[in-house]
């Protein structure tokens, strides 16, 4: 099968088109042929080796692991699922790749409105997003300001915490204030007068921030908070120095939730944006475009 592959840590330089072998599902295990493949901006910091210390990698290794594809093989001790179906969710096998292996537990089938593309951009930011949200205990009436919020994650954490009787305050670049309005947000540009500018929109105080930018926003999240508490980041690497939590973790992974997201999203009740899809011989461009961060939704590979 084709996949794509690093052989040492680096820039997007490293990642080159591959001819491997097709993984065969051992007891629990599906194999999916896939259709669509998530980007996530710590495929590239796996790739460059930024996430070492947490994630360790054996090269040479396949980067990803959200996918959006039809079950093509069933290993032992598999009986929700069938060769023919068409699911989404995480596989235990890098997904930049025309076949991937996965728990046949943690996958959720995809309703067939929805569309390959969209159904990739579900599995790691509705994780991502509920499990953030959790950890601030965001709550009916809360004040919450979220950083990053055009982005994947921030597309998804916003109307979920909307969903939960929350204001969102959610910041983002220029060219993307409609839409993170559109989503339920007050929209916020970033940037020089943060405090200043939320303090305006937000007199009585922001009760929790989520910051899925990593773009140094957290010396003025500490400050609008007044302390760390109920401060949480997903992609700013100074956490700890600074004493806030850092959620990349163990993901829930949680196959019936998937699941009511993607109807959602089916019946058009949950916005899935992509912001753009790439082939899976231009994954490094995807990767390039994603390390550079900014944009708008979420990036996508398509597999043939």
């Amino acid at each position: 099968m084709k996949a794509i592959v690093f052989d040492r840590f680096g820039g997007i330089e490293v990642l080159h088109e591959a001819e491997i072998d097709v993984p065969q599902p051992g007891p629990g295990q599906v194999r999916v042929r896939i259709k669509a493949v998530g980007v996530n901006p710590v495929d590239g910091k796996i790739r460059s080796g930024t996430m070492e210390a947490i994630f360790p990698t054996s090269l040479p290794a396949i980067p990803g692991g959200e996918i959006a594809g039809v079950v093509d093989a069933v290993g032992e001790g598999v009986d929700e699922l069938k060769v023919g179906d068409e699911v989404l969710g995480w596989s235990e096998t890098g997904s930049y790749a025309q076949y991937a292996l996965a728990d046949a537990s943690v996958l959720a089938p995809k309703p067939a409105a929805l569309p390959w593309t969209s159904a990739a951009t579900l599995p790691v930011a509705g994780d991502g997003a509920e499990r953030v949200l959790d950890l601030l205990e965001v709550k009916a009436g809360e004040t919450l300001l979220i950083h990053g919020a055009s982005g994947a994650l921030g597309t998804i954490a916003v109307q979920l915490a909307v969903a939960r009787g929350a204001r969102v305050i959610g910041t983002a670049g220029a060219a993307n204030q409609e839409y993170v309005g559109s989503l339920g947000a007050t929209a916020l540009v970033y940037g020089e007068n943060l405090v200043e500018r939320v303090r305006a929109l937000a007199p009585e105080g922001v009760d929790a921030v989520f910051d899925a930018a990593g773009k140094g926003a957290l010396e003025d999240s500490i400050t609008l908070r007044g302390g760390t508490d109920r401060i949480v980041t997903t992609a700013d690497f100074r956490a700890a120095q600074l004493g806030i939590v850092f959620a990349e973790g163990p993901q829930r992974r949680s196959a019936a939730r998937l699941a009511e997201l993607a109807q959602k999203a089916a019946a058009g009740e949950l916005v899935t944006t992509v912001g753009a899809a790439y082939p899976l011989t231009e994954a490094a461009e995807a990767q390039r475009v994603s390390d550079a961060g900014h944009g708008r939704g979420k990036l996508v590979l398509t597999v043939d």
